[in-house]
């Protein structure tokens, strides 16, 4: 899923530069990631920890991991992102799917 989120944010996000990374367990890593956008031609990183609330991953693990990766690099700047969080774009996502689920044609199956 995770590559897909990826593709369609690279998508919707005009030419942008961007590249999904795993914290651990597989790749590409947070800093083959980081090199692959730097690769591309970005000059600054933004870090977007890929999480519904913060936590220690998306506090801690993710921001040393870009600094990390970033300090291989001098010159070139970087930002970790709050994770996804509380917003009301969420809340419509989870009114939509309740409303899916509800839907008479759910019920049919």
């Amino acid at each position: 899923m995770l590559v897909e989120v990826a593709r369609l944010v690279k998508t919707q996000a005009g030419g942008a530069i961007v590249e999904h990374a795993h914290m651990e367990l597989a790749e590409p890593t947070v800093e083959q990631a980081f090199e692959a956008c730097l690769a591309k031609g970005a000059e600054h990183v933004a870090v977007l920890p890929y999480f519904l609330a913060p936590g220690r991953h998306s506090t801690v693990d993710i921001p040393r991991l870009a600094a990390e990766a970033a300090g291989k690099f001098p010159g070139i700047t970087y930002t970790v992102t709050e994770p996804l969080g509380i917003d009301w774009r969420m809340i419509d996502l989870v009114l939509r799917r309740v409303d899916e689920a509800l839907a008479p044609e759910a019920s049919r199956r």
